[in-house]
């Protein structure tokens, strides 16, 4: 069994906690995940499985589309409402207020990752330390915000979309965005819409899953590994260039424009990501079978 398949992550359960039950449901100890999702979020989980686990990496590093919501006037330890609540005060801000300051991240900026996260520092996660009451210092790490729209108000929460780069909090951001406008926030909402190719449309959630493996279906819900690079240029090699590639050799293709490319076989086989730099076509992870 080798592809991607796209969950649908339910609330409450762990990247983690979906990857160890479809591992038990499909008798597959290689699945792996495109990038972790908080338990209270919902939401896009591109899951690798086989030897699709290769191309997993590339999934981490996209950019990521989520729904957020927005408590104002509440601050927590974990930044969301699921933690302990540090303060609460009225909120006395208006939408133009709130759409003002949202306006103020878009852009590359510093983010200064959560005490509750899964970054390492000296060896151990920061929520390792958290739990333990240990004071640790954390390095703001750079991200990009490339989209922020807001949505109003929805059962006294404040909602936005958010595009941003890998790496960013999206319970920082209600964080920070609380603090900008003074009266303090913690993420009450998180659904992620897209990562990287993959939008929500395209996910099913655990029980179709599931039900799809028993009835022996699986495959209706599996996307070939190449699907994750869908928006880049396509190559398809012959003769000594494909066997050059097969052997991990780069291939001289002169004319050839720089940059990222799918290439195949002639058999149409999918045989790897690779670059294209003055000429040069080198392999960046290869996916043909061995």
């Amino acid at each position: 069994m080798n592809g991607i398949m796209i969950a649908d992550k339910p609330e409450g359960w762990t990247s983690h906690d979906v990857v160890s039950k479809l591992r038990r449901v499909l008798g597959e100890k290689r699945i792996g995940h495109g990038g972790t999702l908080d338990p209270m979020a919902t939401g896009v989980l591109p899951l690798f499985i086989g030897r699709a686990t290769r191309a997993a990496e590339f999934a981490e590093s996209a950019d990521k589309e989520y729904i957020a919501g927005l408590r104002l006037g509440t601050v927590t330890d974990t930044q969301d409402v699921t933690g302990t609540v540090l303060s609460e005060r009225p909120a006395d801000v208006d939408e133009a207020g709130i759409r003002a300051a949202l306006s103020g991240f878009l852009g590359e900026s510093l983010q200064l990752p959560p005490l509750y996260s899964a970054v390492k520092v000296r060896g151990k996660r920061l929520y390792e330390y958290a739990r333990r009451g240990a004071d640790v210092e954390r390095s703001p790490r750079r991200i990009y915000i490339y989209e922020l729209e807001p949505l109003g108000w929805h059962a006294g929460e404040y909602r936005f979309r958010v595009v941003c780069s890998k790496g960013t909090y999206i319970r920082t951001l209600c964080h920070d965005l609380g603090q900008r406008l003074g009266c303090g926030a913690a993420m009450a909402y998180l659904r992620r819409t897209r990562a990287g190719a993959f939008r929500a449309d395209r996910a099913a959630g655990l029980d179709e899953i599931i039900a799809a493996a028993e009835a022996g279906e699986l495959d209706r819900l599996l996307l070939p590994v190449d699907a994750l690079f869908e928006a880049l240029p396509s190559l398809t090699v012959g003769g000594e260039e494909e066997r050059r590639l097969r052997n991990g050799a780069a291939v001289r293709l002169d004319g050839m424009q720089s940059g990222r490319r799918r290439v195949y076989g002639l058999s149409g086989e999918f045989l790897a990501l690779a670059e294209a730099d003055k000429g040069l076509l080198k392999i960046i992870k290869s996916f043909y079978d061995i």
